[in-house]
Protein backbone atom coordinates (compact mmCIF):
# COMPACT_ATOMS: atom_id res chain seq x y z
CA UNK A 1 0.00 0.00 0.00
CA UNK A 2 1.07 3.47 -0.27
CA UNK A 3 1.14 6.00 2.15
CA UNK A 4 -2.79 7.32 1.19
CA UNK A 5 -3.88 3.98 1.79
CA UNK A 6 -1.70 3.47 5.27
CA UNK A 7 -3.35 6.61 6.57
CA UNK A 8 -6.71 5.57 6.16
CA UNK A 9 -5.98 2.35 7.15
CA UNK A 10 -5.13 4.18 10.77
CA UNK A 11 -8.56 4.89 10.78
CA UNK A 12 -10.51 2.34 12.82
CA UNK A 13 -13.62 2.63 14.77
CA UNK A 14 -13.27 2.15 18.47
CA UNK A 15 -9.36 1.89 18.47
CA UNK A 16 -8.52 5.56 17.58
CA UNK A 17 -5.27 6.96 15.60
CA UNK A 18 -4.04 9.75 17.98
CA UNK A 19 -2.06 12.46 16.29
CA UNK A 20 -0.32 15.07 17.85
CA UNK A 21 0.12 18.43 15.72
CA UNK A 22 3.34 19.86 14.26
CA UNK A 23 3.70 22.84 13.08
CA UNK A 24 7.29 22.69 10.83
CA UNK A 25 9.74 20.05 9.64
CA UNK A 26 11.65 19.76 13.38
CA UNK A 27 8.43 19.18 15.12
CA UNK A 28 7.13 16.90 13.06
CA UNK A 29 10.85 14.83 12.89
CA UNK A 30 10.17 15.16 16.82
CA UNK A 31 6.86 13.47 16.96
CA UNK A 32 7.91 10.84 14.20
CA UNK A 33 10.70 9.96 16.59
CA UNK A 34 8.59 9.16 18.97
CA UNK A 35 6.78 6.69 17.24
CA UNK A 36 3.85 8.10 15.59
CA UNK A 37 2.69 6.31 12.90
CA UNK A 38 1.53 9.49 11.23
CA UNK A 39 1.79 13.27 11.00
CA UNK A 40 -0.85 16.02 11.00
CA UNK A 41 -0.25 19.66 10.96
CA UNK A 42 -2.27 22.14 12.82
CA UNK A 43 -3.43 25.47 11.74
CA UNK A 44 -3.22 27.65 14.56
CA UNK A 45 0.27 26.38 15.28
CA UNK A 46 1.56 26.57 11.86
CA UNK A 47 0.40 30.10 11.75
CA UNK A 48 1.81 31.32 15.26
CA UNK A 49 5.19 29.81 14.75
CA UNK A 50 5.28 31.74 11.41
CA UNK A 51 4.04 35.42 12.86
CA UNK A 52 0.39 34.58 11.73
CA UNK A 53 -2.86 34.28 13.55
CA UNK A 54 -4.89 31.27 12.66
CA UNK A 55 -7.65 31.78 9.98
CA UNK A 56 -6.01 31.41 6.61
CA UNK A 57 -3.93 34.45 7.52
CA UNK A 58 -0.62 32.61 6.52
CA UNK A 59 -0.01 32.78 2.76
CA UNK A 60 -1.59 29.68 0.49
CA UNK A 61 2.04 29.90 -0.81
CA UNK A 62 3.72 29.87 2.34
CA UNK A 63 1.57 26.77 3.83
CA UNK A 64 2.01 24.94 0.73
CA UNK A 65 6.56 25.72 0.93
CA UNK A 66 6.08 24.55 4.52
CA UNK A 67 3.74 21.44 3.79
CA UNK A 68 6.52 20.58 1.20
CA UNK A 69 9.28 20.63 3.64
CA UNK A 70 7.53 18.46 6.13
CA UNK A 71 6.75 15.86 3.82
CA UNK A 72 10.44 15.76 2.57
CA UNK A 73 11.63 15.55 6.21
CA UNK A 74 9.06 12.76 6.95
CA UNK A 75 8.92 9.01 6.56
CA UNK A 76 5.04 8.45 7.25
CA UNK A 77 2.21 9.71 5.87
CA UNK A 78 1.40 13.77 6.66
CA UNK A 79 -1.92 15.71 6.77
CA UNK A 80 -2.73 18.75 6.57
CA UNK A 81 -5.28 21.30 8.57
CA UNK A 82 -6.15 23.12 5.20
CA UNK A 83 -9.21 25.04 6.93
CA UNK A 84 -11.41 26.32 4.72
CA UNK A 85 -8.63 25.48 1.35
CA UNK A 86 -8.50 29.36 0.85
CA UNK A 87 -11.20 29.44 -1.45
CA UNK A 88 -15.25 29.74 -1.73
CA UNK A 89 -16.48 28.36 -4.84
CA UNK A 90 -15.72 24.72 -5.78
CA UNK A 91 -13.72 25.32 -8.30
CA UNK A 92 -11.36 27.31 -6.03
CA UNK A 93 -11.01 24.93 -3.37
CA UNK A 94 -10.59 21.79 -5.45
CA UNK A 95 -7.69 23.74 -7.24
CA UNK A 96 -6.06 24.27 -3.85
CA UNK A 97 -6.74 20.75 -3.10
CA UNK A 98 -4.63 19.76 -5.87
CA UNK A 99 -2.12 21.86 -5.05
CA UNK A 100 -1.41 20.75 -1.70
CA UNK A 101 -1.85 16.69 -2.41
CA UNK A 102 1.19 17.58 -4.90
CA UNK A 103 3.04 18.05 -2.11
CA UNK A 104 2.92 14.58 -1.61
CA UNK A 105 0.39 14.82 1.37
CA UNK A 106 -1.91 12.66 1.33
CA UNK A 107 -4.95 14.11 3.50
CA UNK A 108 -6.34 17.57 4.74
CA UNK A 109 -9.14 18.59 7.10
CA UNK A 110 -11.86 20.90 5.66
CA UNK A 111 -14.04 22.68 7.81
CA UNK A 112 -17.41 24.29 7.19
CA UNK A 113 -17.41 27.64 8.76
CA UNK A 114 -16.92 30.42 6.71
CA UNK A 115 -13.31 31.67 7.55
CA UNK A 116 -12.57 35.04 8.34
CA UNK A 117 -16.80 35.41 8.34
CA UNK A 118 -19.55 34.07 10.91
CA UNK A 119 -21.22 31.38 10.71
CA UNK A 120 -21.26 27.90 8.44
CA UNK A 121 -21.62 27.23 5.45
CA UNK A 122 -25.32 25.46 4.10
CA UNK A 123 -24.71 21.83 4.27
CA UNK A 124 -25.51 21.59 0.20
CA UNK A 125 -23.10 24.33 -0.80
CA UNK A 126 -20.08 22.71 1.72
CA UNK A 127 -21.32 19.19 0.28
CA UNK A 128 -20.55 20.67 -3.12
CA UNK A 129 -17.30 22.30 -2.29
CA UNK A 130 -16.14 18.32 -0.79
CA UNK A 131 -17.34 16.95 -4.14
CA UNK A 132 -15.28 19.22 -5.85
CA UNK A 133 -12.23 18.40 -4.01
CA UNK A 134 -12.59 14.61 -4.24
CA UNK A 135 -13.20 15.05 -7.98
CA UNK A 136 -9.72 16.99 -8.02
CA UNK A 137 -7.36 14.71 -5.59
CA UNK A 138 -8.38 11.50 -6.52
CA UNK A 139 -9.94 8.59 -4.14
CA UNK A 140 -7.31 7.90 -1.87
CA UNK A 141 -6.70 11.43 -0.71
CA UNK A 142 -7.96 11.40 3.08
CA UNK A 143 -10.58 14.65 3.10
CA UNK A 144 -11.10 14.87 6.98
CA UNK A 145 -14.55 16.82 7.01
CA UNK A 146 -15.07 19.19 9.88
CA UNK A 147 -18.44 20.45 11.10
CA UNK A 148 -17.47 23.77 13.07
CA UNK A 149 -20.81 23.44 14.82
CA UNK A 150 -19.69 22.70 18.59
CA UNK A 151 -16.70 24.90 18.06
CA UNK A 152 -19.57 27.76 17.71
CA UNK A 153 -21.70 26.88 20.32
CA UNK A 154 -21.37 26.03 24.28
CA UNK A 155 -21.04 22.72 25.61
CA UNK A 156 -24.57 22.74 26.99
CA UNK A 157 -26.35 23.40 23.56
CA UNK A 158 -24.54 20.53 21.74
CA UNK A 159 -27.24 18.28 22.66
CA UNK A 160 -29.55 19.93 20.43
CA UNK A 161 -26.73 20.41 17.41
CA UNK A 162 -26.47 16.70 17.40
CA UNK A 163 -29.05 15.98 14.64
CA UNK A 164 -27.05 19.14 12.25
CA UNK A 165 -24.53 17.27 12.56
CA UNK A 166 -25.57 13.80 11.59
CA UNK A 167 -26.91 15.04 8.72
CA UNK A 168 -23.86 16.92 7.73
CA UNK A 169 -21.87 14.28 8.49
CA UNK A 170 -23.82 12.03 5.70
CA UNK A 171 -24.00 14.90 3.48
CA UNK A 172 -20.62 15.18 3.50
CA UNK A 173 -19.77 11.30 3.11
CA UNK A 174 -22.29 11.33 -0.18
CA UNK A 175 -19.78 13.93 -1.55
CA UNK A 176 -17.11 11.60 -0.99
CA UNK A 177 -15.47 12.87 2.09
CA UNK A 178 -13.12 10.39 4.16
CA UNK A 179 -13.44 11.03 7.56
CA UNK A 180 -15.98 13.20 9.84
CA UNK A 181 -14.34 15.86 12.43
CA UNK A 182 -16.42 16.97 15.61
CA UNK A 183 -14.04 19.03 17.50
CA UNK A 184 -15.10 20.33 20.54
CA UNK A 185 -17.80 17.78 21.11
CA UNK A 186 -16.85 16.31 24.26
CA UNK A 187 -20.09 14.26 25.83
CA UNK A 188 -19.53 10.30 25.38
CA UNK A 189 -22.79 9.63 24.46
CA UNK A 190 -23.31 12.75 22.07
CA UNK A 191 -19.81 10.75 20.27
CA UNK A 192 -21.10 7.75 20.46
CA UNK A 193 -24.35 9.03 18.54
CA UNK A 194 -22.24 10.62 15.67
CA UNK A 195 -20.55 7.29 15.29
CA UNK A 196 -23.24 5.62 14.81
CA UNK A 197 -25.56 7.45 12.83
CA UNK A 198 -22.14 8.84 10.36
CA UNK A 199 -20.78 6.40 8.03
CA UNK A 200 -17.38 7.85 8.17
CA UNK A 201 -14.35 7.42 10.80
CA UNK A 202 -15.16 10.11 13.64
CA UNK A 203 -12.28 12.57 14.41
CA UNK A 204 -12.60 14.05 17.91
CA UNK A 205 -10.30 16.74 19.55
CA UNK A 206 -8.76 16.67 22.75
CA UNK A 207 -9.95 19.25 25.54
CA UNK A 208 -10.68 19.30 28.79
CA UNK A 209 -14.32 18.18 28.16
CA UNK A 210 -13.49 15.49 25.89
CA UNK A 211 -14.68 12.07 27.55
CA UNK A 212 -12.13 9.76 28.64
CA UNK A 213 -10.25 7.70 26.73
CA UNK A 214 -12.05 4.13 27.32
CA UNK A 215 -15.67 5.63 26.55
CA UNK A 216 -14.31 7.39 23.08
CA UNK A 217 -13.57 3.78 22.13
CA UNK A 218 -16.39 2.41 23.58
CA UNK A 219 -18.41 4.97 21.16
CA UNK A 220 -16.72 4.04 18.13
CA UNK A 221 -14.07 6.81 17.57
CA UNK A 222 -11.62 6.61 14.59
CA UNK A 223 -8.64 9.55 15.59
CA UNK A 224 -8.13 12.24 18.61
CA UNK A 225 -6.41 15.05 17.36
CA UNK A 226 -4.70 17.59 19.57
CA UNK A 227 -5.00 20.83 18.23
CA UNK A 228 -2.43 23.35 19.03
CA UNK A 229 -1.61 22.09 22.24
CA UNK A 230 1.70 20.82 21.05
CA UNK A 231 2.48 24.15 20.19
CA UNK A 232 1.35 25.66 23.08
CA UNK A 233 3.43 22.70 25.34
CA UNK A 234 6.20 23.67 23.38
CA UNK A 235 6.69 27.24 23.37
CA UNK A 236 5.85 27.16 27.34
CA UNK A 237 8.63 25.27 27.66
CA UNK A 238 10.90 27.08 25.48
CA UNK A 239 9.81 30.20 27.66
CA UNK A 240 10.64 28.75 30.63
CA UNK A 241 14.20 27.64 30.06
CA UNK A 242 14.94 31.33 28.80
CA UNK A 243 13.40 32.23 32.05
CA UNK A 244 16.40 30.61 33.79
CA UNK A 245 18.46 32.55 31.35
CA UNK A 246 17.19 36.36 31.59
CA UNK A 247 15.36 35.81 34.99
CA UNK A 248 16.55 33.69 37.04
CA UNK A 249 15.45 34.68 40.46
Amino acid sequence: MGKAQDFAALHVKGTPVELYNCWDAGSAAAITAAGAPAIATGSWGVAAAQGFVDGQDMPLADVLALVTRIVAASDVPVTVDFEGAYGDAPEIVASHAKALAATGAVGMNFEDRYVGGAGIWPVDAQAARIAAIRAAVGPDFYINARTDLFLQSDAEDHAGLVEEAVSRGQAYADAGASGFFVPKLGDGDLIAQVCRDVPLPVNVMMHDGLAARDVLEAAGVARISYGPSSYVAAMQKVTEAAKLIYDPR
